[in-house]
């Protein structure tokens, strides 16, 4: 069942090809299925592998982790679809679509560095023509910087995983622990890269930000953390680069809500801000898919709604009342990244949180708080009951079945874990989200500084690689 469903995705983005004029139902049709695979493994816990070549460790894993992943991007991936169910897309965009859905549902479930290469190879692909799709001059050259880099960086982790090849005779995941050092320097910098980590990730706010809004949402809401999984698995399987692994996820989560606090553009903040949540992510591995589901969910439907309002300026939009319904919406995802009770994003903070040392905990916090202040700039926007003559023939009914989905999907998934709901817990929680909030009102509100974006610029993201390395390096030897 397990081969069917990940062959499912290609024989169907294909053939739409053949069928373009069902190729909007032959997409829902894929991510529906995987809805239900996802659920079913997240419902039953046990694990099962798939050995496809014994002799080079090649397998796939399939538990409840990976179901979490699955979920957010069947999830994700449905909102995406009725969002553009009545707009003019191609069936080339539902084949690059589906494709890269699937290719995402296989970087879930691979246990081996080569399979995860063709599958992360694969997903570059895909998500270029959808950058691309446009065709503007713009998105062009966005796709061109997002595919270059991305393979640069693959090309050290492909490396590494020869090595790691050599030392095992096996592409296993766990072969990492017996390793050289290069080996887990240049897998870790393919996969942080990959995966918007620290400053490996400052393609992600150009790339996410200027590519087109449903684009945005699968890029934010699943495509990144296909760079995150791996990290997750493998701290699982070599407890040794756990550390490694938590200093990053700190300094990640610190850098994207220092930046998205001060952004003055709603999809920057929103794509810096899914770097620190990747920080969350990352930093307690055992819980991070629940984290990873929360995230998926809200960020795909902020994307959606930034690309729907009448302006990207924060200044813009304070002076032009947003419609009622939208900012409910708004309010709705931003109160869940924030941790407000009765949302899956206070279960996932306080489950991830739990899960700290002392150190990281109070760094975590901190960025808690960070991210409070960052959407109480999407909050405390002004709502206004009558729409704009402008934007009522923009929006489409599918946008409002994507919000059932995405943020109905949040409310639901609070029930993964009603454990949370403690007196101190909640508590915290209020406390957090209240600083945040007169953080912004009384400080950030008023702020003008414009912050530098020279290491955004495509020649000093290629130096930024050759300091990683050298950064990781050093680390694995310590």
């Amino acid at each position: 069942m397990t081969i069917a469903w990940i062959a499912l995705p290609f024989f169907v983005g294909f053939s739409i090809y053949l069928l373009p004029k069902l190729d909007r139902y032959l997409a829902l049709g894929v991510v529906i299925i995987s809805l239900g695979y996802g659920l079913q493994r997240i419902f039953d816990p046990s694990p099962f592998r798939l050995d496809l070549l014994d002799s080079f460790g090649v397998s796939l894993v399939v538990d409840s982790l990976s179901g979490y992943f699955i979920l957010t991007n069947a999830l994700v991936g449905l909102g995406v679809i009725l969002y553009c169910w009545q707009s003019n897309k191609t069936a080339f965009f539902y084949t690059q679509v589906i494709i890269l859905h699937g290719s995402v549902n296989s970087a879930f479930i691979c246990a081996d560095f080569i399979s995860l290469y063709v599958a992360l190879e694969v997903i570059s692909i895909a998500a270029f023509l959808l950058i691309a799709y446009p065709r503007t001059d713009r998105s062009i050259w966005i796709a061109l910087r997002y595919i270059f880099i991305g393979n640069t960086v693959m090309l050290f982790y492909l490396i590494g995983v020869i090595l790691v090849y050599q030392a095992n005779k096996s592409f296993a995941f766990a072969g990492l622990d017996k390793a050289p050092t290069e080996a887990l320097a240049l897998i870790f910098l393919g996969l942080l890269t990959k995966g918007g980590i620290f400053v490996s990730g400052l393609w992600l706010p150009m790339t996410h930000s200027e590519s087109e809004t449903p684009v945005s949402a699968l890029l934010s809401g699943v495509v990144v953390k296909t760079g995150v999984f791996p990290l997750l698995r493998c701290a699982s399987l070599v407890p040794a680069i756990q550390p490694t692994l938590q200093i990053f996820a700190v300094g990640t989560a610190i850098l994207g809500v220092s930046y998205a606090i001060l952004e003055k553009d709603t999809k920057r903040m929103l794509a810096l801000s899914t770097i620190s949540q990747l920080g969350f992510v990352l930093c307690a591995p055992s819980v991070g898919g629940f984290y990873a589901l929360t995230h998926g969910l809200t960020k795909a439907s902020l994307f959606l709604i930034a690309g729907n309002l009448p302006s990207r300026s924060f200044r813009e939009l304070r002076q032009n009342p947003i419609h009622t319904p939208m900012w409910i919406g708004l309010v709705i995802g931003s109160l869940s990244i924030s941790g407000f009770p009765l949302l899956a994003g206070f279960g996932a903070k306080v489950l991830t949180l739990k899960q700290l040392v002392s150190w990281q905990g109070i760094a975590m916090n901190i960025a808690t708080v960070g991210t409070a202040i960052a959407y109480a700039k999407l909050i405390f926007l002004p709502s206004q009951k009558q729409q704009r003559a402008t934007e009522q023939g923009k929006i489409k009914s599918g946008f409002w079945l994507a919000m059932v989905v995405l943020l109905g999907g949040l409310v639901a998934a609070n029930g993964f874990y009603l454990e949370g709901y403690t007196v101190p817990s909640l508590v915290k929680s209020l406390i957090i989200i209240a600083i945040g909030w007169l953080g912004y009102l009384l400080i950030f509100q008023k702020f003008t500084l414009k912050l530098p974006k020279a290491l955004e610029q495509f020649d000093h993201l290629i130096g930024v690689m050759s300091l990683m390395l050298t950064l990781l390096f050093w680390m694995a030897l310590v």
